[in-house]
């Protein structure tokens, strides 16, 4: 048998995957194939964004109390018109949206609920920095017809697939069913992702860095130390390590995913300085990424335990957030416990 000519696509890798799990329903599959028409879409509209008077703001702010993009307007109603209807989702969360959001009647419930952030990074798109979208599916757990907010405030380690699309130089989509993580390149010839990523694998250690550090002076001690650390000239540890930013979250997290070292988003002690505040959305943001990240082989941490085991409060709850190789990981959180105790 020959070769496929044109490798493997998203499909056909969700197939095979079915495939090696006689039990399965097909439902999930029918998700990640529908969450991949959804980031073509978008990925158009970004593309064309200085073309098509999408840009700016649309003068109102989200639940976050972040001002709103055109652009998230989109992403979101794209998503949400992608889901809300295939009979595979139970109920729906948004970063854009205050609540749940329901399934409409008209429309079946499936066994399953998706927690997504359509246009991760937005405050950027003005200026071209690439943008994402994150997405984190759960299996129903509620016991009634519809879903309810027990179905998305589930903790991290019971993820049955998370993944982001980065739209930048390529639009490319990177996943998780739990049996490692895949990345597909979308070919805008054919209009299909093809795998160009096949089993990424985090390094154990990096030498890149990446967090905003004009918050500096509001981190904790712990974190700051951390920091200085790695700042530090020392050869035989491969320090001082390199800083890189980009203020997307999904871009930073991409280059992390392959290029190893850490990403950081640290709670911060603006609010109050007795307890430090995460930014990053547990749901949506740092649960999916946490998923990734290790099932890559790395780690991901709130500074004092596994993200994946952080049991959700509320739709929009923020966390601090470390995550990229599995050494550089731990030895934030040493410094954590050494200046902040257990």
């Amino acid at each position: 048998m020959t070769e496929n000519p044109i490798g493997v696509n998203l499909t056909r890798h969700i197939h095979q995957t079915q495939q090696a799990h006689p039990e399965a329903t097909g439902e999930l599959s029918t998700i990640l194939n529908q969450i991949a028409l959804a980031a073509k879409i978008v990925s158009r509209k970004v593309n064309r964004a200085g073309l098509a008077d999408v840009l700016g703001y649309t003068g109102t702010e989200n639940i976050q109390g972040e001002e709103v993009r055109r652009l998230d307007v989109l992403a979101n109603d794209v998503f949400i018109s992608a889901f809300d209807h295939l009979g595979n989702f139970c109920v729906m969360a948004s970063e854009e949206v205050d609540e749940a959001i329901p399934i409409p009647d008209e429309y079946l419930c499936g066994g399953y609920s998706v927690a997504f952030d359509p246009l991760d990074g937005s405050s950027n798109i003005d200026a071209n920095v690439s943008v994402g979208t994150i997405f984190a599916v759960h299996r129903k757990i509620s016991f009634g017809p519809r879903g309810d907010n027990s179905d998305l405030m589930q903790p991290g380690n019971r993820l049955v697939a998370a993944g982001y699309v980065v739209y930048g130089s390529s639009t490319m989509l990177v996943m998780s069913t739990g049996n490692g993580v895949h990345g597909f390149t979308l070919d805008p010839e054919i209009g299909e992702f093809l795998e160009s990523h096949r089993d990424i694998k985090i390094p154990e250690k990096g030498k890149i860095y990446s967090c905003n550090e004009g918050n500096y002076g509001y981190w904790t001690e712990g974190v700051r130390r951390y920091v200085d650390h790695i700042k530090e000239s020392d050869e035989a540890s491969g320090r001082p390590y390199s800083t890189r930013y980009i203020g997307s979250m999904v871009a930073d997290m991409h280059r992390t995913l392959l290029y190893g070292g850490i990403f950081m988003y640290p709670g911060d002690l603006k609010k109050d300085p007795t307890t430090p505040h995460g930014k990053l959305r547990l749901l949506y943001e740092c649960a999916p990424m946490a998923f990734l990240c290790e099932h890559a082989g790395g780690a991901a941490s709130t500074g004092r335990g596994r993200v994946l085991d952080v049991i959700p409060e509320s739709l929009h709850q923020r966390v601090p957030f470390f995550a990229g190789s599995t050494n550089d990981v731990r030895e934030l959180e040493s410094f954590v416990a050494k200046y902040e105790g257990a």
